[in-house]
């Protein structure tokens, strides 16, 4: 069985091709970088295909392009973390949606995709799939418009279709400008003062080997179909989870909660709903 990942070098999709190893599978990755894909612990062992999204062409048949693969795991997602730039729904959101209908009108049958807890939009408390999306950021609505068009084309060809809502992931590689890492820099550069924001909003979180896991556990689901959340069920404000993380590492600095405002894209308490997630992985 042949599964091609995108987004290959991203934070996740490191991750997603170390747990897909794991597995008998023939991995195909691919990613707009391959000098970066060459430094990867997995780079011998799949198959790397480079690709960019600003080369594509609608005549080429990107299924044999990327040797017939019978699972697609779509990851790619430029532009992040500007949540709110016009680039997704203008540019990328045209761009992954020629990408995926060439693959699927040419041969895959089976993808998942990764979507996202803001599609839920300012909806508070436990999220669960079979509440009605409304997205209130560029970025939100441009993943929502691609799950829509897919679901769409669902009535056109024959293909399995699963859509992973990631919600709040954390680990090694994570973006410079992600909570943690910003924490962790604080402290290797002796600071005496962390700024943050009020800390009380609560969130969901996973670590990124527990997210790979579940992304490739799902993918090769034979049965679930659909939205399906990608989270702990576990509520915990950013304040906690800060604080967990100092315990952890044997550290401490003074938290200069409410420096940072809070986002106005988000609400302030949310958390995902397990059913379905549980059940899935209870099946495999």
């Amino acid at each position: 069985m042949k599964v091609l990942v995108t987004g290959a070098t991203g934070f996740i999709g490191n991750y997603v091709i170390l747990e897909l190893l794991k597995h008998d599978v023939e991995i195909i990755a691919t990613s707009s970088n391959e000098e970066k894909a060459k430094q990867q612990l997995w780079f011998d062992n799949v198959k790397y295909i480079p690709f960019d999204f600003n080369q594509f062409e609608s005549t080429t048949n990107y299924f044999l392009f990327f040797n017939e693969p019978d699972i697609l795991i779509h990851l790619a997602w430029e532009g992040l973390p500007n949540y709110k730039s016009s680039f997704h729904t203008k540019i990328n959101l045209p761009r992954h949606r020629a990408l995926l209908e060439n693959l699927i009108q040419h041969g895959v049958k089976n993808i998942a995709v990764t979507g996202t807890c803001l599609e839920y939009g300012m909806h508070e408390g436990r999220l669960s799939e079979d509440m009605i999306a409304e997205p209130s950021n560029s970025y939100a609505i441009a993943k929502n418009e691609l799950r829509i068009f897919l679901e769409t084309l669902q009535k056109k060809y024959s293909f399995s279709f699963k859509w992973i809502r990631l919600f709040y992931m954390y680990g090694k590689g994570q973006s410079s400008k992600s909570l943690l890492s910003q924490l962790d820099m604080a402290l290797q550069n002796g600071d005496e003062v962390f700024n943050m924001s009020g800390g009380e909003q609560t969130r969901d979180y996973l670590p990124i080997a527990t997210v790979a896991e579940y992304i490739v556990n799902i993918a090769l689901h034979k049965n679930v179909e659909g939205v399906i959340n990608c989270c702990s069920g576990i509520p915990v404000s950013i304040k906690e989870f800060v604080e967990r993380h100092l315990k952890e590492v044997g550290k401490s600095i003074k938290l200069n909660l409410g420096y940072y405002p809070y986002t106005d894209y988000e609400p302030m308490h949310f958390w995902g709903s397990t059913e379905k997630l549980n059940k899935a992985l209870s099946e495999k």
